[in-house]
């Protein structure tokens, strides 16, 4: 399964996540980074889909805009 969608479909999925999960994003960021230690963002979203009851479009979509944001705050 790829992580990655187009821009046009990350953004819409991002926007929907709070509404269809009742979780903010920061909150989804927070369980991420309380979760396992995982190498590759395919375990991580495997992981989140799981433990969370996610669909794994919307966890693909999380991963990559937690790691989208860690890596801009470390700039």
């Amino acid at each position: 399964m790829s992580l990655n969608h187009s821009p046009e479909t990350h953004s819409k999925l991002i926007a929907r996540i709070p509404q269809v999960t009742g979780r903010d994003i920061p909150e989804w960021f927070t369980a991420i980074e309380n979760g396992p230690a995982f190498l590759r963002c395919e375990e991580r979203c495997n992981w989140l889909a799981d433990e969370h009851g996610l669909s794994h479009g919307y966890a693909a979509a999380l991963v990559r805009e937690h790691e989208r944001t860690r890596r801009a705050r470390h700039y």
